[in-house]
Protein backbone atom coordinates (compact mmCIF):
# COMPACT_ATOMS: atom_id res chain seq x y z
CA UNK A 1 0.00 0.00 0.00
CA UNK A 2 2.81 2.43 0.86
CA UNK A 3 5.57 1.03 -1.40
CA UNK A 4 5.04 3.53 -4.22
CA UNK A 5 5.40 6.50 -1.84
CA UNK A 6 8.52 8.32 -0.69
CA UNK A 7 9.75 7.54 2.81
CA UNK A 8 8.41 10.78 4.36
CA UNK A 9 5.13 10.22 2.53
CA UNK A 10 4.93 6.69 3.94
CA UNK A 11 5.46 8.00 7.45
CA UNK A 12 2.92 10.72 6.87
CA UNK A 13 0.37 8.22 5.51
CA UNK A 14 0.88 5.89 8.49
CA UNK A 15 0.60 8.83 10.89
CA UNK A 16 -2.65 9.89 9.25
CA UNK A 17 -4.00 6.36 9.59
CA UNK A 18 -3.08 6.48 13.28
CA UNK A 19 -4.90 9.81 13.61
CA UNK A 20 -7.95 8.30 11.88
CA UNK A 21 -8.00 5.29 14.21
CA UNK A 22 -7.52 7.38 17.36
CA UNK A 23 -10.18 9.86 16.27
CA UNK A 24 -12.56 6.99 15.46
CA UNK A 25 -11.90 5.34 18.85
CA UNK A 26 -12.82 8.50 20.74
CA UNK A 27 -15.95 8.94 18.64
CA UNK A 28 -16.90 5.31 19.29
CA UNK A 29 -16.43 5.78 23.03
CA UNK A 30 -18.52 8.93 23.04
CA UNK A 31 -21.23 7.32 20.92
CA UNK A 32 -21.41 4.26 23.16
CA UNK A 33 -21.67 6.50 26.22
CA UNK A 34 -24.52 8.48 24.68
CA UNK A 35 -26.43 5.39 23.51
CA UNK A 36 -26.07 3.61 26.86
CA UNK A 37 -27.61 6.54 28.72
CA UNK A 38 -30.57 7.09 26.42
CA UNK A 39 -33.83 6.63 28.39
CA UNK A 40 -35.74 3.47 27.54
CA UNK A 41 -33.19 1.97 25.16
CA UNK A 42 -32.12 -0.97 27.31
CA UNK A 43 -35.13 -1.25 29.62
CA UNK A 44 -35.77 -4.96 30.06
CA UNK A 45 -39.31 -6.35 29.84
CA UNK A 46 -40.04 -9.14 32.32
CA UNK A 47 -42.75 -11.80 32.21
CA UNK A 48 -43.74 -10.96 35.78
CA UNK A 49 -44.72 -7.45 34.64
CA UNK A 50 -47.80 -8.99 32.98
CA UNK A 51 -48.97 -11.13 35.93
CA UNK A 52 -51.36 -9.65 38.46
CA UNK A 53 -49.43 -9.07 41.72
CA UNK A 54 -52.50 -9.96 43.78
CA UNK A 55 -52.40 -13.47 42.29
CA UNK A 56 -48.66 -13.94 42.08
CA UNK A 57 -47.66 -12.65 45.54
CA UNK A 58 -49.60 -15.27 47.57
CA UNK A 59 -48.21 -18.06 45.41
CA UNK A 60 -44.65 -16.85 45.89
CA UNK A 61 -45.20 -16.45 49.64
CA UNK A 62 -46.62 -19.98 49.75
CA UNK A 63 -43.66 -21.26 47.73
CA UNK A 64 -41.16 -19.63 50.11
CA UNK A 65 -42.95 -20.98 53.20
CA UNK A 66 -43.02 -24.47 51.69
CA UNK A 67 -39.31 -24.28 50.92
CA UNK A 68 -38.62 -23.28 54.52
CA UNK A 69 -40.90 -26.03 55.85
CA UNK A 70 -39.21 -28.57 53.58
CA UNK A 71 -35.80 -27.48 54.87
CA UNK A 72 -36.83 -27.76 58.54
CA UNK A 73 -38.55 -31.10 58.01
CA UNK A 74 -35.57 -32.51 56.16
CA UNK A 75 -33.24 -31.47 58.97
CA UNK A 76 -35.56 -33.03 61.57
CA UNK A 77 -35.78 -36.23 59.51
CA UNK A 78 -32.01 -36.41 59.30
CA UNK A 79 -31.80 -36.19 63.09
CA UNK A 80 -34.55 -38.79 63.49
CA UNK A 81 -32.79 -41.09 61.04
CA UNK A 82 -29.61 -40.76 63.09
CA UNK A 83 -31.53 -41.54 66.28
CA UNK A 84 -33.13 -44.56 64.60
CA UNK A 85 -29.73 -45.87 63.57
CA UNK A 86 -28.48 -45.48 67.16
CA UNK A 87 -31.58 -47.25 68.53
CA UNK A 88 -31.24 -50.12 66.07
CA UNK A 89 -27.58 -50.57 66.88
CA UNK A 90 -28.32 -50.47 70.61
CA UNK A 91 -31.08 -53.04 70.34
CA UNK A 92 -29.02 -55.30 68.08
CA UNK A 93 -26.07 -55.19 70.50
CA UNK A 94 -28.30 -55.87 73.52
CA UNK A 95 -30.06 -58.70 71.71
CA UNK A 96 -26.80 -60.34 70.75
CA UNK A 97 -25.54 -60.06 74.32
CA UNK A 98 -28.80 -61.52 75.67
CA UNK A 99 -28.70 -64.48 73.29
CA UNK A 100 -25.11 -65.26 74.23
CA UNK A 101 -25.93 -64.99 77.92
CA UNK A 102 -28.93 -67.36 77.59
CA UNK A 103 -26.88 -69.98 75.79
CA UNK A 104 -24.07 -70.04 78.35
CA UNK A 105 -26.21 -69.66 81.45
CA UNK A 106 -26.71 -72.66 83.70
CA UNK A 107 -29.54 -72.63 86.19
CA UNK A 108 -31.37 -75.17 88.21
CA UNK A 109 -34.63 -73.29 88.08
CA UNK A 110 -36.91 -72.55 85.13
CA UNK A 111 -35.18 -69.89 82.99
CA UNK A 112 -38.53 -68.33 82.17
CA UNK A 113 -39.12 -67.63 85.85
CA UNK A 114 -35.63 -66.38 86.56
CA UNK A 115 -35.82 -62.70 87.67
CA UNK A 116 -32.59 -61.81 85.85
CA UNK A 117 -33.95 -63.26 82.63
CA UNK A 118 -37.12 -61.26 83.04
CA UNK A 119 -35.12 -58.09 83.74
CA UNK A 120 -33.00 -58.56 80.63
CA UNK A 121 -36.10 -59.25 78.56
CA UNK A 122 -37.77 -56.07 79.77
CA UNK A 123 -34.62 -54.14 78.86
CA UNK A 124 -34.74 -55.56 75.33
CA UNK A 125 -38.41 -54.68 75.07
CA UNK A 126 -37.70 -51.09 76.09
CA UNK A 127 -34.91 -50.81 73.51
CA UNK A 128 -37.22 -52.23 70.86
CA UNK A 129 -39.87 -49.69 71.86
CA UNK A 130 -37.35 -46.86 71.47
CA UNK A 131 -36.45 -48.20 68.00
CA UNK A 132 -40.07 -48.35 66.93
CA UNK A 133 -40.70 -44.81 68.15
CA UNK A 134 -37.72 -43.61 66.13
CA UNK A 135 -39.10 -45.40 63.07
CA UNK A 136 -42.50 -43.75 63.56
CA UNK A 137 -40.85 -40.33 63.78
CA UNK A 138 -38.97 -40.96 60.53
CA UNK A 139 -42.18 -42.17 58.87
CA UNK A 140 -43.98 -39.05 60.11
CA UNK A 141 -41.32 -36.80 58.65
CA UNK A 142 -41.51 -38.73 55.37
CA UNK A 143 -45.24 -38.14 55.25
CA UNK A 144 -44.71 -34.44 55.95
CA UNK A 145 -42.09 -34.20 53.21
CA UNK A 146 -44.48 -35.91 50.78
CA UNK A 147 -47.23 -33.46 51.64
CA UNK A 148 -44.85 -30.51 51.23
CA UNK A 149 -43.70 -31.85 47.84
CA UNK A 150 -47.30 -32.16 46.68
CA UNK A 151 -48.05 -28.62 47.85
CA UNK A 152 -44.96 -27.34 46.05
CA UNK A 153 -46.05 -29.06 42.87
CA UNK A 154 -49.50 -27.49 43.14
CA UNK A 155 -47.88 -24.08 43.68
CA UNK A 156 -45.64 -24.52 40.65
CA UNK A 157 -48.64 -25.57 38.57
CA UNK A 158 -50.54 -22.45 39.64
CA UNK A 159 -47.54 -20.22 38.82
CA UNK A 160 -47.19 -21.94 35.46
CA UNK A 161 -50.84 -21.23 34.67
CA UNK A 162 -50.29 -17.54 35.46
CA UNK A 163 -47.12 -17.41 33.33
CA UNK A 164 -48.82 -19.09 30.38
CA UNK A 165 -51.68 -16.62 30.60
CA UNK A 166 -49.17 -13.73 30.58
CA UNK A 167 -46.95 -15.13 27.80
CA UNK A 168 -48.94 -13.57 24.95
CA UNK A 169 -48.92 -9.97 26.27
CA UNK A 170 -45.28 -10.40 27.30
CA UNK A 171 -44.18 -11.50 23.82
CA UNK A 172 -46.03 -8.61 22.19
CA UNK A 173 -44.54 -6.10 24.63
CA UNK A 174 -41.05 -7.54 24.14
CA UNK A 175 -41.42 -7.28 20.38
CA UNK A 176 -42.53 -3.65 20.68
CA UNK A 177 -39.57 -2.98 22.98
CA UNK A 178 -37.17 -4.51 20.45
CA UNK A 179 -38.65 -2.38 17.69
CA UNK A 180 -38.41 0.75 19.83
CA UNK A 181 -34.79 0.03 20.71
CA UNK A 182 -33.96 -0.68 17.09
CA UNK A 183 -35.75 2.46 15.91
CA UNK A 184 -33.86 4.66 18.40
CA UNK A 185 -30.51 3.18 17.44
CA UNK A 186 -31.38 3.35 13.74
CA UNK A 187 -32.34 7.01 14.09
CA UNK A 188 -28.90 7.67 15.58
CA UNK A 189 -26.73 5.48 13.36
CA UNK A 190 -28.38 5.76 9.93
CA UNK A 191 -27.64 9.49 9.50
CA UNK A 192 -24.04 8.79 10.51
CA UNK A 193 -23.81 6.06 7.88
CA UNK A 194 -25.34 8.30 5.20
CA UNK A 195 -22.91 11.10 6.04
CA UNK A 196 -20.04 8.59 5.96
CA UNK A 197 -21.12 7.38 2.52
CA UNK A 198 -21.26 10.96 1.24
CA UNK A 199 -17.78 11.64 2.64
CA UNK A 200 -16.38 8.53 0.95
CA UNK A 201 -17.98 9.50 -2.34
CA UNK A 202 -17.13 13.20 -2.35
CA UNK A 203 -14.38 14.05 0.12
CA UNK A 204 -11.69 11.40 -0.32
CA UNK A 205 -9.39 13.95 -1.93
CA UNK A 206 -9.87 16.51 0.84
CA UNK A 207 -6.83 17.58 2.84
CA UNK A 208 -8.82 16.74 5.99
CA UNK A 209 -9.56 13.22 4.78
CA UNK A 210 -7.69 11.51 7.69
CA UNK A 211 -10.15 13.03 10.17
CA UNK A 212 -13.08 12.37 7.86
CA UNK A 213 -11.87 8.78 7.48
CA UNK A 214 -11.94 8.44 11.27
CA UNK A 215 -15.57 9.58 11.21
CA UNK A 216 -16.31 7.01 8.49
CA UNK A 217 -14.78 4.24 10.62
CA UNK A 218 -16.87 5.40 13.57
CA UNK A 219 -20.06 5.38 11.49
CA UNK A 220 -19.38 1.89 10.16
CA UNK A 221 -18.68 0.62 13.69
CA UNK A 222 -21.81 2.30 15.05
CA UNK A 223 -23.98 0.72 12.36
CA UNK A 224 -22.62 -2.82 12.38
CA UNK A 225 -21.81 -3.12 16.10
CA UNK A 226 -24.21 -0.77 17.86
CA UNK A 227 -27.20 -1.41 15.57
CA UNK A 228 -27.03 -4.85 13.94
CA UNK A 229 -27.06 -6.85 17.24
CA UNK A 230 -30.35 -5.12 18.11
CA UNK A 231 -32.14 -6.09 14.92
CA UNK A 232 -35.41 -7.63 16.13
CA UNK A 233 -35.41 -11.35 15.39
CA UNK A 234 -38.95 -12.13 16.56
CA UNK A 235 -40.54 -13.83 13.59
CA UNK A 236 -37.56 -12.84 11.44
CA UNK A 237 -39.61 -10.28 9.49
CA UNK A 238 -37.70 -7.17 10.48
CA UNK A 239 -34.30 -8.85 10.21
CA UNK A 240 -34.98 -10.26 6.75
CA UNK A 241 -36.67 -7.05 5.63
CA UNK A 242 -33.65 -4.99 6.65
CA UNK A 243 -31.39 -7.50 4.93
CA UNK A 244 -33.39 -7.37 1.71
CA UNK A 245 -33.44 -3.57 1.62
CA UNK A 246 -29.74 -3.29 2.48
CA UNK A 247 -28.66 -5.92 -0.05
CA UNK A 248 -30.92 -4.38 -2.71
CA UNK A 249 -29.47 -0.90 -2.19
CA UNK A 250 -25.92 -2.26 -2.23
CA UNK A 251 -26.65 -4.30 -5.37
CA UNK A 252 -28.06 -1.28 -7.24
CA UNK A 253 -25.11 0.86 -6.18
CA UNK A 254 -22.59 -1.79 -7.27
CA UNK A 255 -24.30 -2.26 -10.65
CA UNK A 256 -24.36 1.47 -11.32
CA UNK A 257 -20.78 1.88 -10.15
CA UNK A 258 -19.68 -0.94 -12.45
CA UNK A 259 -21.49 0.62 -15.40
CA UNK A 260 -19.89 3.98 -14.72
CA UNK A 261 -16.51 2.31 -14.36
CA UNK A 262 -16.85 0.44 -17.67
CA UNK A 263 -18.03 3.60 -19.47
CA UNK A 264 -15.14 5.56 -17.99
CA UNK A 265 -12.67 2.88 -19.04
CA UNK A 266 -14.02 2.87 -22.57
CA UNK A 267 -13.78 6.64 -22.72
CA UNK A 268 -10.20 6.58 -21.42
CA UNK A 269 -9.15 3.87 -23.87
CA UNK A 270 -10.26 6.09 -26.76
CA UNK A 271 -7.81 8.80 -25.70
CA UNK A 272 -4.31 9.02 -27.04
CA UNK A 273 -1.33 7.51 -25.25
CA UNK A 274 -0.07 10.92 -24.15
CA UNK A 275 -3.46 12.00 -22.79
CA UNK A 276 -3.89 8.83 -20.79
CA UNK A 277 -0.35 9.07 -19.47
CA UNK A 278 -0.88 12.63 -18.25
CA UNK A 279 -4.13 11.71 -16.49
CA UNK A 280 -2.60 8.82 -14.54
CA UNK A 281 -1.13 9.43 -11.06
CA UNK A 282 2.55 8.59 -11.10
CA UNK A 283 2.54 6.44 -7.92
CA UNK A 284 -0.56 4.49 -8.97
CA UNK A 285 0.88 3.80 -12.44
CA UNK A 286 4.19 2.52 -11.00
CA UNK A 287 2.36 0.35 -8.48
CA UNK A 288 0.09 -1.24 -11.07
CA UNK A 289 2.88 -1.98 -13.53
CA UNK A 290 4.95 -3.56 -10.75
CA UNK A 291 1.92 -5.70 -9.93
CA UNK A 292 1.53 -6.89 -13.53
CA UNK A 293 -1.54 -4.73 -14.24
CA UNK A 294 -1.93 -2.17 -16.98
CA UNK A 295 -2.55 1.28 -15.44
CA UNK A 296 -4.64 2.27 -18.45
CA UNK A 297 -7.27 -0.49 -18.69
CA UNK A 298 -6.47 -2.25 -15.38
CA UNK A 299 -6.25 -5.67 -17.06
CA UNK A 300 -3.50 -8.19 -16.44
CA UNK A 301 -0.43 -7.66 -18.63
CA UNK A 302 0.12 -10.66 -20.90
CA UNK A 303 3.73 -11.56 -21.51
CA UNK A 304 4.96 -11.86 -25.07
CA UNK A 305 6.91 -14.68 -26.69
CA UNK A 306 10.21 -13.31 -25.34
CA UNK A 307 8.88 -13.06 -21.79
CA UNK A 308 8.26 -9.31 -21.73
CA UNK A 309 5.98 -6.74 -23.35
CA UNK A 310 6.33 -3.05 -24.10
CA UNK A 311 2.66 -2.28 -24.84
CA UNK A 312 -0.59 -3.43 -23.31
CA UNK A 313 -2.24 -5.85 -25.72
CA UNK A 314 -5.70 -4.72 -24.55
CA UNK A 315 -5.56 -0.93 -24.79
CA UNK A 316 -2.24 -0.25 -26.51
CA UNK A 317 -0.75 1.84 -23.70
CA UNK A 318 3.06 2.01 -23.70
CA UNK A 319 4.33 0.29 -20.54
CA UNK A 320 8.07 0.01 -21.20
CA UNK A 321 10.45 1.84 -23.51
CA UNK A 322 14.18 2.31 -23.92
CA UNK A 323 16.35 5.16 -22.75
CA UNK A 324 17.40 7.29 -25.73
CA UNK A 325 20.80 7.88 -24.12
CA UNK A 326 21.92 4.41 -23.04
CA UNK A 327 19.29 2.13 -24.58
CA UNK A 328 18.32 0.39 -21.32
CA UNK A 329 14.74 -0.92 -21.19
CA UNK A 330 12.82 0.90 -18.46
CA UNK A 331 9.37 1.65 -17.18
CA UNK A 332 7.76 4.17 -19.53
CA UNK A 333 6.50 6.18 -16.54
CA UNK A 334 9.97 6.64 -14.99
CA UNK A 335 10.94 10.32 -15.24
CA UNK A 336 14.63 9.36 -15.19
CA UNK A 337 16.58 6.46 -16.60
CA UNK A 338 17.51 3.99 -13.82
CA UNK A 339 20.81 3.20 -15.58
CA UNK A 340 22.25 6.56 -16.69
CA UNK A 341 19.98 9.06 -14.91
CA UNK A 342 19.14 11.03 -18.05
CA UNK A 343 15.68 12.65 -17.83
CA UNK A 344 13.16 10.87 -20.00
CA UNK A 345 12.02 14.18 -21.52
CA UNK A 346 15.54 14.87 -22.83
CA UNK A 347 16.11 11.48 -24.39
CA UNK A 348 14.62 9.93 -27.46
CA UNK A 349 12.08 7.37 -26.31
CA UNK A 350 11.88 4.23 -28.40
CA UNK A 351 10.31 0.88 -28.00
CA UNK A 352 13.45 -1.10 -28.65
CA UNK A 353 15.61 -2.85 -26.13
CA UNK A 354 19.32 -2.63 -25.85
CA UNK A 355 20.88 -5.89 -27.00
Amino acid sequence: MFRALRVPERLFAMAMWAVSLVFASFLIGLGGKIVSELPGVDRAVSLTDFIEPSKLAPLRARRDSLLEENRRTQEARDRATQELAVARNGYAAARAQFDAWIITRTATTDPQQDPEVLQRTRTLDSLKTIEREAERRVEGYDATLLAVAQAQENTRTAEGDLERAATGPYERARFRQELATFAIRLALTLPLLLVAGWLVARKRQSEYWPLLRGFVLFAVFAFFVELVPYLPSYGGYVRYGVGIVASGVCGVWIIRAMRLYVARRQQVEQQSDAERRRAMPYEAAIKRINGGVCPGCERAVNKGPQGFVNFCVHCGLRLFDSCGACGVRKNAFFPYCPDCGVPAAQSTVTSGVRP
